[in-house]
């Protein structure tokens, strides 16, 4: 049976982005007293970031569609399909309705605010978490992390066994973060500020992608003392870089490439891909990442015309003679950026066969990613082996991580948030002392 006690248990969240946010809401919410501690000068700058475009919250595809979409080394797959039910797109739609924020459904299936920005769903949840009792500390950077667990046995007084360290700190006890084996404290500390001592901790410290919101992926080194393995960050849902010849790139630079099928190895995606001065852009090619970065040289294959066989193509080109490529782009309705790519990577060609070929497989050779201080978000993190079912960090007893900071990934397209909310609602469950 876990311990009682009359107290309010104390929490810390670490990170004021969606993650943390989520998080803090769903400790209090439980009775806990939380405190949010960020090391920038306000919270939520990453949904403000993330919302300059709309705010993309969710996706309404099918549920059992939905969580197929998440991917990373060790990931529980199970599991972690469990955890997006647990907190749902329905789920996350309605909490949203009760912070008076309508949303929509694209066509695409994204599901947005009705307003599309993210400064008013932002107020709103503020203004909610305070009226909750959450106390938020700004310009609060972590340094340094430590936990202590110790066993009751009859006769026996929990405060004998506290480390020296944390002499001066004040224990709580409370049900709310204590095992059937024993207790936990957690003692943080910030820079230029004493250690702070708490009954749990939920770390919400983010990947390694816009540092400008404060997630640059630097708690890696907080973690490492306790030996606990990180994955190394690398850009995920980003761009990549391509080879462009010197002549191409004032002419393809900004142009799209809309209704296509791109692959690479035997993944296949339909999407659209932005040309820029230094490679490739869109929703298509950032679905792709997981199997690029995997690639010893890197590659896609793209379909200009998915929705035409190739029979087709060959039979409207059937009486061209010469001169294929420009006869194509009339009879074929090709882009002249189209066009271009065709003439500087379709090869030779000299026959409608081998043209029709090259637009139904028109290869691109990638060079590299772009810096992933420009992805949209970062693969790697904690790995999944050390942490509990609970999200609790099996080496630091009363520690709990969630959002970004864990080794999984997923598209753009709702996803993501999605992902951080729910693996928030869990870890926050798990610290209540009822993770399912």
């Amino acid at each position: 049976m876990l311990r009682q006690s009359s107290s309010p248990a104390r929490i810390a969240i670490v990170g004021g982005g969606p993650a943390g946010l989520r998080a803090a809401e769903a400790c209090a919410a439980g009775g806990a007293r939380v405190s949010v501690f960020d090391a920038k000068r306000s919270v939520g700058r990453k949904l403000l970031v993330a919302g300059y475009g709309g705010l993309n919250l969710t996706h309404g595809e099918h549920l059992e569609d939905f969580v197929t979409r998440y991917s990373g080394p060790g990931l529980p797959a199970e599991h972690f399909a469990k955890i997006i039910r647990a907190f749902s797109p329905e789920d996350l739609r309605n909490w949203a309705a009760q912070l008076g924020i309508e949303t929509f459904e694209q066509r695409t299936g994204r599901v947005y605010p009705k307003e599309m920005k993210a400064a008013p769903l932002l107020r709103r949840w503020i203004e909610r978490l305070r009226k909750q009792g959450v106390t938020f500390h700004v310009n609060h950077q972590l340094t340094d992390l430590q936990t202590h667990q110790w066993h009751d046995r009859p006769g026996h007084d929990p405060q004998e066994s506290k480390p020296p360290q944390m002499e001066s700190l004040p224990i709580q006890t409370s049900p709310a973060f204590n095992d059937r084996d024993g207790h936990a404290t957690v003692a943080l500390t910030f820079k230029n500020q004493p250690p702070q001592s708490f009954d749990a901790a939920i770390l919400a410290l983010g990947g390694a992608s816009w540092s400008k919101t404060g997630s640059d992926g630097r708690w890696t080194s907080i973690l490492q003392p306790h030996d606990i393995t990180v994955t190394p960050f690398q850009p995920a849902n980003c761009g990549w870089e391509v080879d462009w010849p010197a002549d191409l790139i004032s002419r393809l630079e900004g142009r799209p490439l809309k209704n296509l099928a791109v692959s690479a190895g035997p993944i296949v995606v339909q999407g659209e891909l932005m040309l820029t001065r230094y490679g490739l852009e869109g929703g298509a090619i950032y679905q792709l990442g997981p199997i690029l970065r995997a690639m010893p040289e890197a590659s896609i294959e793209i379909d200009l015309k998915p929705e035409v066989p190739i029979e087709t193509l060959m039979r409207k080109m059937e009486s061209v003679r010469a001169d294929f490529l420009s006869q194509a782009v009339g009879r074929l309705r090709l882009s002249e950026h189209a066009r271009l790519l065709l003439q500087h990577f379709g090869g030779p060609l000299e026959s409608r066969e081998s043209l029709c070929h090259a637009i139904k497989n028109l290869t691109i050779p990638l060079t590299r990613p772009r810096p992933i201080d420009e992805a949209i978000s970062s693969a790697g993190g904690i790995a999944w082996s050390e942490l509990g079912d609970d999200l609790q960090l099996r080496k630091l007893p009363g520690v709990y991580a969630c959002g970004e900071m864990i080794d999984w990934e997923a598209p753009t397209g709702g996803y993501l948030i999605q992902g951080c909310f729910a693996t928030a609602t869990h870890a926050a469950r798990g610290a209540l002392g009822h993770p399912e």
